[in-house]
């Protein structure tokens, strides 16, 4: 029952926070047509946080009736400016968009300043994602044990035969000190993150209209290479597949045998990753790819640790 009420407590807490969220408005004309920038190609934000600096952009915003003197510069952006909108922009989207802006007063590259603001808030959030690096490890050391468990109750489907087999496998976990519900801590976390990224992105001029090692942080892969013709944002949808695939694979948090369906589920998982990447921001791929890196790294590092242990 304590279990079942902590989840719907979470659940609970999700659903208001995302109730009570404000969201990127796309910029649109009279005729009802999406706006983009004529520079890149990219569509514009109409409830951007702070001034555009580009001269073409500014005036697209100002033939669309958005009243940019009511806004600050990016460099003044604090993060009570524009008031209170919403519970998800207060807390997450607002104090994010603000770390980003104050490192980027000090490195002169919001790109830069998006990589280790992504890296800040990893770091903080080690002592959870060390978790599920640990229960990864501990699951690799079970698995000759859960195989077996398998094997044993391969062909029994009975009512008894699956509680025993349930009460044994818990047997297991409890030898191994392992804890399943503990490695998805941080995926819980995760998803709010990626989406108050994405928004901080759209709504932040200094970030979506700025260029880093000739891509540009606002425009999507897919324009930027069928659209402009830049066929370096290939690279990076590459980079994104292959840490993608390599953190999910050296994070997993439950045990796989021979035939179990979790097994497929990490190519799955990279093969959407890689198709939304071609849509997202190219500023929010290179967040993606940053995180997944951390990942490789941290759980490169807890595995040498665990192999000295032994």
């Amino acid at each position: 029952m304590k279990k079942n009420n902590k989840k719907k407590l979470l659940v609970t807490l999700l659903l208001v926070l995302f109730l009570t969220a404000g969201c990127t408005k796309t910029l649109k004309g009279e005729d009802k047509k999406v706006v983009t920038n004529p520079e890149t190609g990219q569509s514009l934000t109409e409830n951007i946080l702070c001034q555009p600096e580009s001269e073409k952009t500014i005036e697209k915003y100002k033939e669309n009736g958005v009243d940019l003197d009511a806004l600050p510069k990016c460099e003044d952006f604090k993060v009570t400016s524009g008031g209170y909108e919403g519970l998800w922009t207060s807390i997450f989207v607002k104090p994010l968009a603000w770390a980003i802006l104050f490192i980027k007063k000090y490195v002169s590259s919001a790109a830069v300043a998006l990589i280790l603001t992504s890296l800040i808030i990893r770091l903080v959030a080690y002592p959870i994602t060390k978790k599920t690096a640990m229960q990864s490890e501990l699951l690799k050391k079970a698995q000759p044990e859960l195989e077996k468990l398998e094997k044993k109750y391969k062909d029994k489907t009975d009512q008894a035969s699956l509680m025993k087999k349930s009460q044994e496998m818990t047997m297991i976990y409890k030898k191994y000190n392992i804890n399943p519900v503990s490695g998805c801590l941080y995926g819980f976390i995760q998803l709010p993150l990626f989406i108050a990224f994405l928004e901080a992105i759209n709504r932040v001029p200094a970030l979506f209209e700025e260029t880093f090692l000739n891509l540009q942080l606002g425009t999507t892969p897919w324009i930027g290479m069928f659209t402009n013709h830049n066929f370096l944002y290939i690279i990076l949808i590459i980079l994104v597949g292959l840490t993608t695939y390599y953190s999910f694979s050296l994070n997993k948090t439950t045990a796989t045998t021979e035939n179990d369906p979790m097994k497929s589920m990490t190519t799955t998982m990279t093969v959407m990753i890689i198709v939304m990447s071609f849509f997202m921001p190219t500023a929010l791929c290179i967040y993606w790819f940053t995180t997944n890196m951390f990942t490789v790294v941290q759980n490169l590092i807890v595995k040498k640790q665990k192999e000295k242990e032994v």
